[in-house]
């Protein structure tokens, strides 16, 4: 029989609640037919549907006296992570929807993969003034979908613990320090483009356009993600961020969320 894999999504303060994790199980059910485990790591598991599995958030193990919880997302690292290691795991931010065949996520050969952060967002030229910064920014992850063997990179972890104070004030987020520990590792590659796809940027018209037609899913997508504004959250509600943004008819997309 073949092991499952794992499904892993984290859920802790207010911004998320347990019918975003049911969602999610739903949808991972819907587009993972191979057998798989749905973890939510979690500090309040009330509502959270039986079938996922709820464990204590994993300890970030900051130095005493360092009560700074910000990238708490590294804990996923941890050698020891809920039992879990030597066992290849997919994880899954909350804010997404899973619209396709997530097979393909298990099934590309390699260690590690991540989304590539610039590959959500258009091309923003006056970075180039600033060449190096260009070249960094253009290597980091995104870190709401990304793939590993747990317990296989846990030097991310350790090197985040040496000195916590210095890896916030020389990053600015979470995924740029993890990104930057990968490449030093030869273990930062990416999703191929077009599997993970930005709402904003790829699905609908762009400006003026979106009030010509609705939004629609590129061919190759199975995950549609919010990054930048506007969120999840705002797209259905009708928000659209900017005037000239209309959301327009996303029934494909509602269903695919509710699951």
């Amino acid at each position: 029989m073949t092991e499952p894999v794992l499904i892993l999504t984290m859920k802790w303060g207010t911004i998320y609640g347990a019918e975003d994790v049911n969602r999610l199980y739903r949808q991972v059910k819907r587009h993972l037919a191979r057998p798989h485990r749905f973890i939510c790591f979690t500090d309040d598991a009330e509502g959270i549907d039986p079938g996922v599995e709820a464990l204590p958030l994993p300890e970030l193990g900051l130095p005493k006296g360092h009560g700074d919880t910000r990238w708490r997302k590294l804990a996923l690292f941890r050698a020891d992570l809920g039992g879990f290691t030597g066992m290849t795991a997919l994880f899954l931010d909350l804010d997404l929807v899973v619209v396709d065949d997530l097979s393909d996520f298990f099934d590309l050969p390699g260690e590690y993969f991540i989304i590539r952060d610039d590959d959500l967002f258009r091309p923003k030229p006056l970075r180039r003034l600033n060449p190096e910064r260009d070249r960094f920014l253009h290597s980091v992850g995104n870190s709401s979908v990304f793939r590993y063997v747990v317990g296989a990179h846990s030097y991310i972890l350790d090197a985040y613990l040496a000195d916590p104070v210095a890896a916030t004030a020389g990053y600015e987020i979470s995924q740029q320090f993890q990104s930057a520990q990968l490449a030093k590792h030869g273990h930062l590659n990416y999703w191929p483009r077009g599997w993970c796809v930005s709402f904003k940027n790829d699905c609908v018209p762009r400006n003026i356009q979106s009030y010509l037609s609705d939004p629609t899913l590129p061919a190759r997508a199975k995950i549609v993600l919010f990054a930048g504004a506007p969120k999840m959250e705002d797209v259905f509600a009708g928000r659209g961020h900017k005037w000239y943004r209309r959301i327009g008819n996303i029934d494909w997309l509602r269903k695919a969320w509710q699951g």
